[in-house]
C-alpha cells in the first residue's frame, strides 16, 4: 500500500528494571491506509494496547521504543515525547477501554466535551464549541443531549459513558481513531449498540481506525484487515475475510476456535475451547517460535525462529508449517 496513513516497521518496546529487560513488542509491523480499519487481535498480554499507547506516547517513562521506520500522513516520525504529543488529541484520538476512568468525575459532560476541542479549535467561542459538542453527542445516540450536557459521568450508564467517550474522540476530527477494547465492559445488548454506532460513524467519516480487541467477532464487524498478535509478536495478518475463513497460523486457529457463536443453541454438555498453557514471560522470551510451548503442531524445527510466509492473496504468517490445513 503506497498511500498509507500510518506505516510502522519493526516496532520494538521493552521495559528496563532491576533485572532483565521485559521485551513487550518484538518486530511489529503495522500499516493503515486512508479510510481503512485495521484490527489488532490477541489474548490478554499479547501487546495490543502497547502498540496503541506507543502511537500516542502514553507508555511509562522507563519504556525503550525503537522502529526501523515510522511515518504518519506522509511524514516520518519517531517515538519521542514531543513528536507523539503533537499528534495526540488532534490527528490521533483514542476511545479508551474504561470510559469511567477516561472521564473526570468533577466536571460535567458538556464541560469536558468543550475542553477536548480547545486544542483543535483554540479560537472558537465556548458557545460554538458547546453547540458542536451537543450535536455530536446526539449523533452518537445520546438522547436528550441538551440536558445530558449538564450531567456528570456518574449519572450515565456504562453504555452511555462509552458513547460520550466516542463523541470526545470524534470532536477533534482525527485522521486516525484508535478504539481500545471499546465494548469489553458492556453487556451484549449495549455492546451491539456501540458497535452499530462505530459502524455508522466509520461509513460517514473519512477517519482511519485501529481497533484493539480480543474478539475476532468485533474485528469482523468493524475492520477490513486484521493483525493477529501473540506475546508481542505478529503471527498472522491479512484481510479479515481471508483470516477468518483460512487461518494459517495455529494460534489464529486456536483463537477462532475459542469464539462463542451468540446465535448457536446452548449445549451444556459441550466444553468451551481453550488454549492450554500461558503467555511466555516477556523477560524470558523463547529463542524459537514464540507460540511453540502451547502449539499442538510443534516439532523440532520450532526451536528456531520461523520464517514469514506470504500467500497468493497477500496474507502473511510466521510458522514452519507451509500449509494451514
Amino acid at each position: 500500500m503506497t498511500d498509507a496513513l500510518l506505516v510502522i516497521e519493526n516496532l520494538n518496546v521493552s521495559y528496563r528494571g532491576h533485572g532483565r529487560a521485559a521485551h513487550i513488542l518484538d518486530g511489529v509491523d503495522i500499516e493503515i491506509g486512508h479510510g481503512q480499519s485495521v484490527g489488532l487481535v490477541g489474548e490478554s498480554g499479547s501487546g495490543k494496547s502497547t502498540v496503541a499507547f506507543a502511537l500516542l506516547g502514553l507508555l511509562a517513562d522507563n519504556a525503550e521504543i525503537s522502529a526501523d521506520r515510522a511515518a504518519f500522513d506522509g511524514r516520518l516520525r519517531d517515538f519521542a515525547a514531543r513528536e507523539t504529543a503533537t499528534l495526540r488529541g488532534t490527528d490521533i484520538a483514542m476511545i479508551f477501554q474504561d470510559p469511567m476512568t477516561a472521564l473526570n468525575p468533577m466536571f460535567t459532560i458538556g464541560t469536558q466535551l468543550v475542553d477536548i476541542q480547545r486544542r483543535r479549535y483554540p479560537k472558537e467561542s465556548r458557545r460554538s464549541l458547546w453547540a458542536r459538542a451537543q450535536a455530536v453527542l446526539a449523533d452518537v445516540g445520546v438522547q436528550d443531549a441538551a440536558a445530558r450536557m449538564h450531567r456528570y459521568p456518574h449519572e450515565f450508564s456504562g453504555g452511555m459513558r462509552q458513547r460520550v467517550v466516542i463523541a470526545m474522540a470524534l470532536l477533534v476530527e482525527p485522521k486516525l481513531l484508535i478504539a481500545d477494547e471499546p465494548t469489553t465492559a458492556l453487556d451484549a445488548t449495549i455492546e451491539a449498540q456501540v458497535v452499530e454506532v462505530l459502524h455508522r460513524l466509520r461509513q460517514r467519516t473519512a477517519a482511519s481506525m485501529l481497533v484493539v480487541s480480543h474478539s475476532m467477532g468485533l474485528i469482523a464487524e468493524l475492520c477490513d484487515s486484521v493483525v493477529v498478535m501473540y506475546a508481542g509478536t505478529v503471527v498472522e495478518s491479512g484481510k479479515v475475510s481471508d483470516v477468518l475463513h483460512r487461518a494459517h497460523h495455529p494460534y489464529t486457529r486456536a483463537l477462532l476456535a475459542c469464539e462463542i457463536d451468540p446465535h448457536a443453541a446452548f449445549d451444556p454438555s459441550q466444553d468451551l475451547a481453550t488454549i492450554p498453557g500461558n503467555v511466555p514471560d516477556p523477560a524470558r522470551r523463547p529463542q524459537g517460535c514464540i507460540f511453540a510451548a502451547r502449539c499442538p503442531a510443534r516439532h523440532d524445527r520450532c526451536a528456531e525462529r520461523p520464517p514469514r510466509r506470504q500467500t497468493g492473496n497477500g496474507q502473511t504468517y510466521s510458522c514452519w508449517l507451509e500449509t494451514a490445513r
